[in-house]
C-alpha cells in the first residue's frame, strides 16, 4: 500500500511538471481559448495590408501569444520587391538593439554565479574604464577637448541602466559622435574585421557625456557589457549567447555571423524616399560608416549592443522564457528573482518620459499605460531597422511587430499595432 501511494505521488508530481513546462512553452493556439477575438484579430491584418497598399512599408511579421499559445503568427508584403519574394514567417531579420536585453541576460547569468556584483565599478574587470573623465569643453573644428574628473567610476548597474555617462557612436550626440569618429568607435554594424576588446578599450579612454547615475543616456553601455560576459566567463560571446542561452532556449535562428545555407532567409532592408517618403532599397550611402552586411561579411565583432539577427518566433521564445520567470521547456536561464530586478524601476526618478527603465528594458508605468493601454510592468524595446516587441506579466503576453526599414516616418505603426493587441483581447 505504502508503495502504491509513494509511486502514486511520484506520478503525480511528474505530470504536474510535465503540465507545467507544457503551459509555458510556445504552441500553436486557439485566439478564442485564449481570450482573443478572432474577428478583433484580423484588424491587424487590415492595419498592415493598409499601410503596404499605401506604399508605406514593402513588409511586415507580426506575433502574439498568451500564456505560451501562439494566437497570432503572420507575415504581409514582400521580403524581396524586384524579384517579387513574399516575406515569410521565418524570415531572419535584423533585429540591431534588441541584441541588447540577449546581453543583459548573459550578465545576470554570471551575476547569479556570484562572478560580481551589479555595483562593482566596471574598471575592475576592464581597466581603460578607471578614472574615468567628464566631457567639458569641445571644439568643433578639429573634435579636440579638455575634461574634468567624474564624480564617480561607473558601475556594471550603470551599464545595464544607461545611466553611465557613455553616449552612442554615429547616433549619439554630435560632440561624442565626433569624438568617437575620430577614435574609430562605431555603433555595431561594422565594415571591416574588428576586435570587441580593443574597442572597448579604446572607449574607456574617452570621456563621458555627463556623471555616472545622472542621466539616462542610451549608449554603447550593452556593448561594454559583452566585452564583460568575454572576460568573466573565458568565452566569445558568440559561443556564450550560443551555449547559455540560444541552444537550452532552442533559439536556431539566432546569430551573429548568419550561416551560408541560413542568409537566404535574411530579410532586405530598405529605407525611404526623402521626397515620396516610400521605401526604395538600402545603398551603401544611405548611412555613411555604417552597412546591412555585417550579419554576412565575417566581421568579426560580437556588438552587444546591436548585432544579433533572429527570427520572430525565436525571440518570442526569449520573451516567454522571462515570462516564465527564467525558464522555458525545463531550461532554467535566470532565477525568479533575478527576472524581478531586470524588469523594474532600476533609474529612480531620473526622466525617461512617463516610462522607466529596468536592467535591460523600457519598464511601462502606470503613467505610460495610460497611454495606449499597456498594462504597468510591461517590459519592451525595439531595433533600428523596424524591430519592437513587448511582454505583458499581467496579460501573460507577448507581442512582436518586425520590419526591415530605416528611417520610417509612419512610425505610429508600433503604437498602433499595441493598441490593435490589447483591442482584441475579450
Amino acid at each position: 500500500m505504502k508503495t502504491s501511494i509513494f509511486n502514486l505521488l511520484v506520478l503525480g508530481l511528474f505530470m504536474q511538471q510535465y503540465a507545467f513546462g507544457q503551459a509555458k512553452t510556445l504552441q500553436p493556439g486557439s485566439p478564442s481559448a485564449s481570450g482573443f477575438s478572432e474577428e478583433r484579430l484580423l484588424r491587424i491584418d487590415q492595419t498592415l495590408k493598409q499601410y503596404i497598399d499605401s506604399n508605406w512599408i514593402n513588409g511586415a511579421a507580426a506575433f502574439i501569444a498568451r500564456d505560451g499559445k501562439i494566437v497570432y503568427h503572420k507575415a504581409f508584403g514582400k521580403d524581396d520587391v524586384k524579384k517579387n519574394t513574399p516575406l515569410q514567417k521565418d524570415a531572419i531579420f535584423r533585429i540591431a538593439s534588441q541584441t541588447k536585453a540577449i546581453t543583459s541576460t548573459a550578465v545576470m547569468i554570471l551575476f547569479e554565479e556570484g562572478k560580481f556584483l551589479l555595483d562593482d565599478p566596471i574598471s575592475k574587470y576592464i581597466p581603460s574604464f578607471a578614472k574615468p573623465a567628464l566631457l567639458q569643453t569641445f571644439n568643433e573644428k578639429d573634435s579636440s577637448y579638455t575634461t574634468v574628473p567624474a564624480k564617480r567610476e561607473i558601475t556594471i548597474r550603470d551599464l545595464l541602466s544607461h545611466t553611465s555617462g557613455i553616449d552612442y557612436a554615429q547616433i549619439g550626440s554630435p560632440q561624442m559622435k565626433a569624438i568617437y569618429a575620430k577614435a574609430g568607435i562605431e555603433a555595431g554594424f561594422v565594415l571591416k574585421k574588428q576586435s570587441l576588446a580593443e574597442a572597448i578599450n579604446k572607449l574607456g579612454k574617452l570621456p563621458l557625456i555627463h556623471n555616472p547615475g545622472e542621466k539616462f543616456t542610451y549608449s554603447l553601455s550593452i556593448d561594454v557589457l559583452g566585452r564583460l560576459v568575454e572576460i568573466v566567463s573565458g568565452m566569445n560571446l558568440d559561443d556564450f549567447f550560443h551555449q547559455r542561452i540560444f541552444e537550452p532556449l532552442g533559439m536556431n535562428d539566432t546569430y551573429f555571423y548568419l550561416p551560408e545555407n541560413k542568409q537566404g532567409r535574411l530579410v532586405k532592408v530598405y529605407t525611404e524616399n526623402k521626397q515620396s517618403h516610400r521605401p526604395e532599397p538600402w545603398t551603401s550611402d544611405t548611412f555613411p560608416g555604417m552597412t546591412i552586411d555585417y550579419p554576412t561579411n565575417q566581421n568579426g565583432y560580437f556588438a552587444g549592443g546591436s548585432a544579433l539577427v533572429s527570427t520572430i518566433q525565436d525571440y518570442a521564445i526569449f520573451l516567454q522564457m522571462l515570462l516564465n520567470n527564467g525558464t522555458y521547456n525545463g531550461k532554467k536561464i535566470l532565477a525568479r528573482h533575478t527576472v524581478e530586478i531586470m524588469t523594474k524601476n532600476q533609474i529612480g526618478e531620473l526622466s525617461l518620459g512617463d516610462d522607466k527603465f529596468g536592467l535591460g528594458f523600457l519598464i511601462t508605468t502606470a503613467k505610460g499605460s495610460l497611454k495606449l493601454g499597456q498594462s504597468e510592468g510591461s517590459f519592451s524595446w525595439g531595433g533600428f531597422f523596424g524591430t519592437v516587441y513587448w511582454a505583458d506579466p499581467k496579460e501573460k503576453l507577448v507581442a512582436l511587430l518586425f520590419m526591415q526599414q530605416y528611417p520610417f516616418s509612419r512610425n505610429e505603426l508600433a503604437d498602433k499595432f499595441r493598441v490593435l493587441v490589447y483591442q482584441s483581447l475579450e
